[in-house]
């Protein structure tokens, strides 16, 4: 309606001189118009001062009447449709400006250069912006700041003033990744230095914003709200020195990681994805979880936690792994429970689901799974035997490391994070139950929480190990 509005205007302003003075002529010739007299200029010029004169009259009617009744949000409103207006159809025509656009998202994946010019504009962010967006994670002593919504920044760059702007375009319902709004970034210059923004300017940008986040990396966990990555902060505190794992099974692990991450131009070399499989097996309560914490903590990979429940179908299985970032870990876990991806040769194999195996497969070892670099599968079972052979093959899962029950090497471990020593008399005495009883080093933690004294902690675990041996021989018995 506004714009409407104000095109009638602005038609009203528009004079066509020389109309009376025109003719036209056969299409073999050209389209002439007589001089026009000194009289004629006249009247062309009483028209125009008339036209003007109508206008401003109209307008000071319209100002009043607005005043008076319309309410203060549809005169700000309509003050700002003129504005732009005016810019669009008016001041752009004779402008040198130029004005590039950032979508928040690029199709299903998130734009890099968006998301660096956020973080990079964050830390720009100067008094001449008059208002910011401030948030502040309950974990973190710092404040965050960010441009808000219509707001505008200028930065210098070897001397070019550059305009960035913040917009946001209102859904009128969510859409099928939960969303209400479209954001996006704009970057306006001088039309001379387009070629500077592509080649200097913004890879400068996305290298700022890339140290900035090395410098203050914090591993995120991400899980699925409708088809979108919804993220938190994650405060897993396991590292490799508190995981209760075997020592040789650690050390080859943190090998391989470390190998991993520094041979990307191995993998190009020989055609490959650079990414690696790990499958974790053994019992609840051996550490699986944990250990995924660990390598996200060391590596500082984001966690991608992915509820393969909740995927209805192959295409939607792609669709949400292409929304996962580089440098990242998906995870899959209890991997044996979550879908119907046994092994196809068991009697009891059903495919009832529209979520296939196979589209499984090549979701995560297929075309699209070339779509990123840098990135770790992890998948948990505490049932390996009756995984599909496919799934768990060299290629998509590359190493094998089965979590056992707590072992010597695990108890120490264990005791030298909880109880802050290495040496106990009772430690023998817990070996020689080890050999006999299983017990979980979930277990077995929770057992050295009860007291930070060596001697009762260490005492109940040992009346603990033996009341779970007992209750292990009582069935027999009967």
């Amino acid at each position: 309606m506004f714009t409407t509005l104000l095109s009638s205007l602005c038609v009203m302003v528009i004079p066509v001189p020389f109309i009376s003075n025109c003719h036209l002529v056969p299409n073999d010739q050209t389209f002439k118009t007589d001089p026009p007299s000194t009289k004629s200029k006249v009247g062309i010029v009483k028209r125009v001062i008339s036209t003007v004169e109508s206008v401003a009259a109209t307008a000071m009617v319209l100002r009043r009447v607005s005043r008076d009744y319309l309410p203060v949000e549809i005169r700000r409103e309509f003050r700002r449709e003129l504005e732009k207006y005016i810019a669009s159809n008016v001041l752009n025509k004779f402008s040198n400006q130029f004005t590039m656009v950032f979508d928040e998202f690029d199709g299903y994946s998130d734009n890099e250069i968006y998301n660096a010019a956020q973080l990079y504009l964050s830390t720009r962010i100067s008094s001449e912006v008059r208002r910011v967006n401030v948030t502040k994670n309950p974990n973190k002593q710092q404040f965050n700041v960010a441009m808000e919504i219509n707001e505008e920044y200028t930065d210098v760059y070897n001397g070019v003033h550059f305009t960035w702007s913040l917009l946001s375009k209102q859904l009128k319902s969510n859409d099928r990744y939960g969303r209400t709004d479209i954001r996006s970034l704009e970057l306006t210059f001088h039309q001379k230095h387009k070629d500077f923004v592509l080649n200097s300017y913004l890879p400068y940008i996305i290298n700022t914003s890339e140290t900035h986040k090395q410098n203050k990396r914090t591993v995120k966990l991400f899980t699925l709200e409708g088809w979108y990555w919804e993220s938190v902060k994650l405060d897993h505190p396991a590292t490799f020195e508190t995981v209760a794992m075997d020592p040789g099974v650690k050390e080859m692990l943190v090998k391989d990681l470390d190998r991993f991450v520094a041979r990307r131009e191995h993998y190009r070399k020989v055609g490959k994805a650079w990414k690696r499989g790990y499958l974790l097996n053994g019992p609840p309560g051996t550490g699986k979880s944990s250990l995924v914490a660990a390598i996200a903590n060391y590596l500082k990979f984001d966690i991608y936690d992915l509820d393969l429940t909740d995927i209805c179908s192959n295409s939607e299985l792609r669709t949400v792994l292409l929304g996962t970032a580089n440098r990242s870990i998906l995870v899959v876990e209890d991997i044996d429970c979550s879908v119907k991806l046994h092994n196809r040769g068991a009697q009891t194999y059903n495919n009832n689901g529209k979520l296939a195996l196979s589209g499984f497969l090549n979701s995560i070892d297929g075309i699209s799974s070339s779509c990123g670099d840098e990135r770790i599968i992890i998948f948990t079972t505490n049932r390996k035997e009756v995984l599909d052979p496919a799934l768990v093959r060299p290629g998509r899962m590359d190493v094998h490391i089965h979590m056992s029950y707590c072992t010597p090497c695990a108890l120490r471990v264990l005791v030298s994070v909880y109880l802050s020593i290495t040496e106990h008399d009772l430690l023998e005495d817990i070996d020689e139950l080890i050999g006999h009883v299983d017990v979980t080093p979930a277990e077995v933690a929770e057992q050295l929480l009860i007291d930070e004294d060596p001697d009762i902690a260490l005492g109940g675990l040992v009346e603990f190990w033996m009341q779970r041996g007992r209750r292990m021989r009582r069935p027999n018995q009967g």
